[in-house]
């Protein structure tokens, strides 16, 4: 067993996990910047598109729904067109634009090796978790922003104003919610480090879980400001489950912790 790490050697072995996460998060970046046209058409862009993926899904459940509930239109589901116009204001917008959004890029991109960073400097090992950090940015992006999107273009107070976004506006929109939702998923992880260092206990969040079901609708209304119930419930349901998911994971570590500590008995 090696001698144990005094204060400061943790606190340079911390800084070169923090360097390592700053140098793939810069790469990243630098990626997003050089091939920024293809990277704002085919992915930036997509969701204002008709043809998104998360839109053909939409008209798919329609014809399912229909042929469940034939009183149910199949077309209600399905989105034809988007009107969605965008604008630039400022002189170097579109330079600002470009350099911002490779920036945020790199950031969402790099969450899962900087948490990987993370937690190989709280613990030597990891059980695979970082992997699956990037599943709430693919939620994110395929599902609480294309039904934001959907819902925005189409909201008019009156026929006499038209929806003109600047680009910034939409950029920074889409950022958020897509890096919102990616935060949220990352509670299981969040949740394992907190019930390792005995911070967080599965009783307590069985505890509070009537108050977490109300945070949940909160976020799902905030996450997707539509009148449609129906809408919250696609974004509320699957954060709920990660609740769920959560308290299994923080009894796993309970049950880990109390298996350890009677070994170490005499």
């Amino acid at each position: 067993m090696g001698a144990e790490m005094s204060f400061f050697q943790h606190l340079e072995a911390l800084r070169w996990h923090l360097i390592r996460a700053a140098a793939a998060i810069l790469l990243i970046t630098c990626f997003a910047f050089g091939f920024f046209h293809s990277i704002f058409y085919s992915i930036i862009m997509a969701p204002t598109r008709s043809d998104f993926w998360t839109y053909r899904m939409m008209c798919q459940m329609g014809d399912v729904f229909h042929s469940l509930f034939p009183v149910l239109d199949p077309k209600g589901f399905c989105v034809q067109d988007i009107k969605f116009d965008l604008i630039n204001t400022e002189l170097a917008g579109q330079f600002n634009l470009q350099l911002n959004t490779s920036i945020m890029i790199g950031l969402i991109l790099g969450v899962p090796y900087l948490l990987y960073e993370i937690w190989k400097f709280i613990r030597p090992a990891l059980h695979d978790k970082e992997r699956k950090a990037a599943s709430g940015f693919v939620f994110g992006y395929y599902v609480v922003t294309p039904l934001s999107v959907r819902f925005f273009a189409s909201y008019t107070v009156s026929d006499s104003i038209k929806n003109m976004f600047a680009v910034d506006s939409f950029i920074s929109s889409e950022t958020m919610l897509t890096l919102l939702a990616g935060l949220v998923f990352q509670l299981p992880i969040i949740v394992y480090i907190l019930a390792s260092l005995g911070i967080l206990t599965p009783k307590f969040m069985r505890d509070k879980r009537r108050y977490a079901v109300i945070i949940i609708l909160i976020l799902a209304a905030i996450i997707t400001p539509s009148p449609d119930a129906l809408t919250m419930l696609v974004v509320a349901m699957p954060l709920y489950l990660l609740f769920e998911f959560s308290i299994t994971v923080a009894a796993v570590v309970q049950r880990r912790k109390k298996k350890n500590e009677e070994l170490m008995i005499p």
